[in-house]
């Protein structure tokens, strides 16, 4: 009892006595708990909120009926079914009529609340409400062709329709181009039938393939295929960003491992005679190094208690920044950061226990 007491009370003396070095071994190791912790934290939540974002991005799987045919009447309800409720599913129909100025233009027909929640990253000034059967929403060039936005009027195969401008539509891309009517009204307009089902199914490449032999298996004649840059440009960030995640973590264990080893380094030489006293009194080169450990292992716990508090708060201020939600403390990390700090203090003591270990007492005692 009076051997653990008189090690706990040297233990004590050394950090405190050595404030600077102590102080110095506890930044670096705080700073590699809290970054561990932000990281693994944010890691954990990494995947769900990258594919959360991409998926604003809209579809990740086209239905396609082949040409000259049209889709199934009850091709939605079936795709819906085999992707589930979480996913977005919306169909188009596209004709190309005439303007009142005599220009040709793409008229797609959709259900306007379903082709919002699907593409929410369109720009448009205003949603048209599916209720309004006489609405129309014009792509920003697509309203170029018009004479007047407000009172559209189209014609295909000479037939006639005058439509409600609803508002403007950008997206930088095709869609600018078209202008969208409800599909009531287009299927009444032109006799065509939607011919194309767009899907936003959550989750990464693998819960895309899963959906794709769904609905493959639902919709046997149709052309389902993934919206392949989408799907695979996602796939590489996810893994691209783990691979950086891990390598900022090894890159900072590395950093303060080379700082923790310059302390205790230090530290051990400006106590060799303190050491080659205890040495010379009787204290084993057992007890000596196990001073020397408890330090280090003192300095890593204490590291890990500062550092997780402040690698969460870092991981849910970083996660409201760049994806508008909080990421909570996740305690599942703290083994992992524990783990890696006693590393670190292990790997670091291991220099300045040889130099311990090589000491010579009659030698150091004598001043030489």
């Amino acid at each position: 009892m009076s051997r653990r007491i008189s090690i706990t009370s040297i233990l004590r003396r050394s950090l405190l006595h050595r404030g600077t070095r102590s102080l110095s071994a506890l930044i670096a190791l705080t700073v590699s708990a809290a970054v561990a912790t932000a990281l693994l934290t944010l890691y954990a939540d990494l995947d769900a909120k990258l594919h959360h974002e991409f998926r604003s991005f809209g579809a990740n799987i086209v239905i396609t009926a082949p040409e000259e045919t049209h889709l199934p009447e009850d091709a939605l309800a079936q795709v819906r079914s085999a992707v589930g409720l979480d996913a977005q599913a919306a169909e188009f129909g596209y004709a190309v009529a005439t303007t009142d100025r005599g220009t040709p233009v793409v008229v797609a027909g959709t259900d306007f609340d379903a082709a919002h929640k699907l593409n929410s990253w369109w720009q448009v000034d205003a949603w048209p409400a599916s209720s309004d059967a006489n609405a129309a929403l014009l792509g920003q060039r697509a309203a170029q062709f018009v004479a007047d936005e407000r009172n559209v009027q189209l014609t295909f195969s000479g037939h006639p329709i005058t439509l409600k401008g609803a508002g403007r539509l950008h997206t930088g891309g095709d869609e600018d181009n078209r202008i969208y009517i409800p599909m009531t009204a287009f299927t009444q307009w032109t006799g065509a039938q939607p011919s194309v089902i767009e899907v936003q199914v959550p989750g990464g490449a693998a819960q895309v393939e899963s959906a794709l032999a769904r609905i493959q298996k639902a919709l046997p004649g149709m052309k389902v295929e993934p919206v392949r840059q989408l799907v695979e440009g996602e796939s590489r960030i996810v893994d691209k960003t783990h691979a950086l995640m891990y390598g900022a973590v090894l890159l900072i264990a590395l950093t303060v491992a080379v700082s923790v080893l310059a302390t205790l380094s230090a530290s051990v030489l400006e106590r060799r005679r303190d050491f080659a006293l205890m040495k010379a009194l009787g204290g084993s080169q057992t007890t000596l190094m196990a001073i020397f450990l408890l330090e280090a292992v003192a300095l890593a716990l204490a590291g890990v208690a500062a550092g997780y508090i402040l690698g969460s708060a870092a991981a849910w201020i970083i996660s409201q920044l760049n994806f508008h939600t909080a990421t909570l403390p996740r305690i599942s990390v703290l083994p992992l950061v524990l783990l890696l700090n006693l590393l670190i203090a292990a790997l670091a003591a291991l220099f300045p226990v040889r130099v311990l270990r090589s000491l010579e007492p009659a030698a150091l005692l004598k001043g030489e």
